[in-house]
């Protein structure tokens, strides 16, 4: 494989204490949103090693709940990565691949959440990592695998650099209430779907954080499948308002691109600036349908079985582009393409109706509440 040339994010001026933050929460979206946060601090730590910084901090992806016994997506993609740079990324996974309730626990479900647990101290301890991902964490916390009091006093006292994402359903309030950051996941149900005869649609609304992220971790997901299982399965990730530089996750796919030129493209539209219901200029609307260009021939074309629309949701809420020919082509598209779709608006579009999945992030806390400078390509 062709070296990647990833590096974790360690300089971060802008943020210099970690954050604890917590999605939860019925709707799909979760863990998706944790393999974003993977792939952002992957791109953040590229643009410091460009800019000659040095680092000394690494990412733990720490996966509970999901044993080796089971191939999960998103597992070539990361497993690409640690191939090409096994000191910058670490993975962990542990406990059994089967689902199971409260009623269903046994002493190994207990012995391998606890296993989990110490590595996760371990790396808190270690002073080595800048981003640690407790992907359902929150679940083993509301089946009792782990003493709740003891997981939270631990991250209490976490060093202040460590930023901490804690996924999955049931997360208790005694870790809800030292998080930073809390976006719950709540499903839409759209039961006239099915009637219009497709399938594959995924949308993300809401004003809770997560929404661009869980889009990039479902790439991510998208992008293991095409070099593990299927070669055919291309991946295209196409953002609107998103021009100049800065965002985070750019360095990451152009690299994952040049390792897997024939799994990924991605594109941005958009200028350098935040576009302000009232204040759109003509050159939004070009740069908008430019975009809007590019994903309606891919969806048609067929060549693509997943396809990013990030950020189109605002797209169509600033009136930068007319909802109809949206929902031609999304009507139109091949059965096996699945089109994921981003962004808050305050109107919904008719294309919304298609969805058969649609989570709301809805925000309960935001580090920004507490004065913390938001992160140009992370946060807005």
């Amino acid at each position: 494989m062709a070296a990647i040339g990833i590096m974790t994010a360690q300089v971060r001026q802008e943020r210099a204490v970690g954050q604890i933050h917590v999605y939860d929460g019925k709707g799909k979206g979760k863990s998706q949103a944790a393999l974003g946060v993977v792939l952002r601090s992957l791109g953040l730590g590229m643009a410091a090693t460009e800019a000659s910084h040095p680092f000394e901090t690494r990412i733990l992806l720490l996966r509970f709940l999901k044993g080796p016994e089971r191939e999960y997506e998103e597992d070539a993609a990361i497993a690409a990565l640690q191939q090409g740079f096994p000191h910058l990324i670490d993975h962990v996974r542990t406990g059994r691949a089967d689902y199971f309730d409260a009623e269903h626990v046994t002493p190994l479900d207990r012995q391998e959440a606890q296993r989990g647990w110490d590595v996760a101290k371990g790396a808190m301890a270690s002073g080595l990592y800048s981003v640690i991902v407790l992907d359902e964490i929150n679940p083993v916390l509301d089946l009792g695998l782990l003493p709740i009091d003891k997981v939270v006093k631990d991250l209490k006292h976490k060093p202040e650099h460590i930023e901490v994402i804690a996924t999955g359903r049931g997360a208790p309030q005694a870790l809800l209430d030292i998080a930073d950051l809390h976006s719950e996941m709540r499903p839409h149900e759209h039961p006239n779907a099915e009637s219009y005869g497709v399938s594959g649609i995924e949308i993300y609304t809401g004003a809770g954080k997560g929404k661009s992220t869980s889009a990039l971790g479902r790439s991510l997901k998208a992008i293991g499948t095409g070099i593990s299982r299927d070669l055919s399965h291309r991946v295209l990730i196409m953002q609107w308002l998103k021009g100049g530089s800065g965002y985070t996750e750019d360095a990451a796919i152009a690299a994952l691109r040049r390792s897997f030129p024939h799994v990924v493209d991605h594109q941005r539209c958009g200028r350098d600036a935040i576009v302000w219901r009232g204040q759109q200029q003509e050159i939004d609307t070009i740069e908008a349908q430019r975009g809007w260009e590019i994903a309606q021939a891919a969806i048609a074309s067929g060549l693509y079985k997943t396809i990013i629309l990030d950020e189109l949701n605002p797209t169509v809420d600033l009136d930068l582009l007319p909802v109809d020919p949206i929902c031609q082509a999304l009507l139109r598209k091949p059965r096996d393409t699945e089109v994921i779709i981003t962004g808050r608006c305050l109107h919904p579009p008719a294309y919304f109706d298609l969805a058969s999945v649609h989570s709301e992030m809805v925000c309960h806390k935001h580090y920004a509440e507490k004065g913390v400078d938001l992160k140009r390509g992370v946060d807005f």
